[in-house]
């Protein structure tokens, strides 16, 4: 008997592993409630949530992933684009360091319109696959969407590019509601708005001179000039600081192109260069490394180059050495308040004196993020200003 109980003992320790696993996929399964939510491409989708699986169409949407899931914001993510490895290495190193596993997260290539890559997304079986909203046309002529609807895997489109200002709160609110992280999303949203109103409400109050502002989008990514942002996104930041945008008076998007002879009759007063660290893409380009940690001497030293485009030549930004370089990802992510603050202290110094975007940056990290700050996301030719 004494034998049989031991057997019987021994049996019982050997499957308590996997009834306790199957106990824990049962109690998730039911925890699981299916809700119906509204995309930021107005879809009315079927989700189960909280989501325990997620595959990120992008790889920069772990700025939000972790702002909303600060102890540990891979828990969730099955797969992820390349993009954030490759296009912001140092935030990318930032998160590595803290989370080793993510080395193992499988990845794969695309770039910001293209197709989602449909055998990870079935071989993954996510609860939910995040889109940003300019794939929704290549994803919708290949049908993937119905695809992998037809494997009950639901896609979401949300938005920090095209319509930041209009899309940003509800893309937070989205996924506040599918993490079942709610109040931590309007917690969020709350900072955001607050961080904004501390330049809107000064710009309002003194209505000061609009100083025309020329943005060169992603400056060193490829040599061609001169690339700027339309009424939204970085345009829309400008108008927000107390400036005017150039690029809102002959772009019809939120994207597009501009002459250098366009530019020189506009006569911009300030030139702000997107830019960032794009070794990956352009080795040794005349890209502006900033962002996390930069050395901004030498993001300065590369700034000096966009004084002598024949764009420039005779401005007022040129005569006056009124150039600026910022981290171009804050045009994709939910920290473009960040560049408003940047911006309206570099356009109106003396109004906004009291105003650290720094410490704003630093402070969103210590409340949201699990990465600590380290500054370097922002640079002029005027070194005081730093």
């Amino acid at each position: 008997m004494t034998c049989l109980r031991l057997y019987a003992f021994a049996i019982i320790l050997l499957l308590t592993p996997f009834a306790a696993l199957s106990a824990r996929a049962e109690n998730d399964a039911i925890a699981q409630t299916t809700v119906t939510v509204k995309d930021i491409a107005g879809r009315d989708v079927q989700v189960k949530v909280p989501v325990s699986r997620m595959l990120l169409g992008e790889g920069r949407q772990l700025y939000l992933v972790a702002s909303l899931d600060r102890e540990d914001p891979l828990q969730r993510v099955v797969a992820w684009r390349n993009d954030l490895i490759e296009a912001d290495p140092a935030t990318y190193k930032q998160y590595l360091d803290k989370f080793p596993a993510l080395a193992k997260l499988p990845t794969f290539r695309g770039n910001e319109g293209s197709l989602i890559d449909i055998e990870s997304a079935i071989v993954k079986k996510p609860d939910v696959v995040l889109l940003n909203l300019e794939a929704k046309q290549a994803n919708e002529d290949a049908q993937y969407i119905e695809k992998l609807a037809s494997l009950d895997i639901p896609v979401l489109y949300i938005d920090f590019r095209h319509y930041p200002l209009q899309n940003t709160d509800p893309t937070i609110r989205l996924l506040g509601k599918i993490m079942g992280r709610e109040q931590r999303a309007e917690d969020v949203i709350a900072f955001r708005k607050q961080a904004i109103a501390r330049v809107e409400d000064v710009v309002a109050k003194t209505k000061p001179d609009r100083p025309k502002v020329f943005i060169e989008r992603i400056g060193g990514y490829t040599e061609d000039c001169c690339l700027s942002f339309g009424a939204e996104n970085f345009g829309k930041y400008v108008d927000l600081a107390g400036g005017h945008n150039i690029g809102s008076d002959f772009l019809p998007s939120t994207f597009g192109q501009l002459s250098p002879e366009q530019v020189v009759v506009s006569n911009p007063d300030h030139v702000i260069v997107t830019s960032a660290d794009w070794q990956a893409y352009v080795p040794g380009g005349r890209w502006i490394p900033v962002g996390p940690n930069a050395n901004l001497d030498a993001s300065r030293k590369k700034l000096e180059w966009y004084t002598m485009r024949d764009a420039y030549a005779g401005t007022t930004a040129q005569t006056k050495r009124n150039f600026h370089a910022i981290w171009h990802q804050f045009y994709n992510s939910p920290y473009e308040f960040i560049a408003v603050q940047w911006i309206a202290k570099w356009l109106h110094p003396d109004l906004f004196t009291n105003l650290d975007p720094d410490k704003t940056f630093a402070e969103y990290h210590k409340r949201f993020l699990p990465i600590a700050y380290q500054p370097g996301y922002a640079v002029s030719l005027d070194a005081q200003e730093q």
